[in-house]
């Protein structure tokens, strides 16, 4: 058995504490924390249809597979076990069993986004993986962390950055950079001001 089960059992296990913590956790935000959003996992396109391609074809795009830098812990675990198999193991993983392989990829991908949601004090993405994980459908987790996730961290960048225009020490110079970012009203120009805008001024 790969160590899905046993991941995500320690990972729950140690998340325990953090989610039942206060409120009054949250009174303290990281200035300049990164994202909290997890990359998606295992975003390899297979172009050409599994029924088309040559035996070699077949071992080839699963290398690729495995090579790519987005793959899965789970979807390489099991990309290693079809080529370790036989050339209809090697057909079967490219037609079904990759996909039940990246839903536990990305199930932890999402909760390591729980994780660094509590730790930097993103109320609104944490509260946007609880809802993914009560629903639980590989439909759902991955829609997450392709798009949800994002929405959810602008309007925890967006507080943040209303929190720093609310402080009476804000700068003249970081406050009207503050402002712009909230003008230009885009994820990206609210994520860069927290991550590098305010100490470029």
């Amino acid at each position: 058995m790969r160590r899905t089960k046993a991941v995500l059992a320690v990972a729950a296990i140690a998340l325990t504490p953090v989610l039942l913590t206060t409120t009054a956790a949250f009174a303290a935000e990281p200035v300049g924390a990164p994202t909290a959003c997890q990359a998606p996992t295992d975003t390899f396109v297979v172009t050409t249809p599994v029924d088309e391609m040559s035996d070699d074809d077949v071992r080839i795009t699963i290398l690729r597979i495995i090579g790519d830098p987005s793959t899965g812990y789970e979807v390489e675990a099991a990309a290693q076990e079809a080529l370790n198999g036989t050339v209809e193991d090697q057909r079967n993983f490219l037609t079904t069993d990759r996909w039940p392989a990246r839903a536990e990829d990305d199930r932890f991908a999402v909760l390591r986004t729980l994780y660094f949601a509590n730790v930097y004090n993103d109320r609104g993405v944490s509260t946007a993986v609880q809802q993914a994980l009560n629903d639980g459908t590989p439909t759902v987790l991955r829609a997450f962390l392709e798009t949800g996730c994002r929405i959810a961290q602008f309007e925890d960048d967006r507080f943040a950055i209303l929190r720093m225009l609310a402080d009476p020490t804000t700068t003249a110079a970081v406050r009207a950079a503050a402002q712009q970012a909230l003008h230009e009203g885009t994820s990206e120009a609210a994520r860069y001001f927290l991550e590098h805008g305010q100490f470029e001024v």
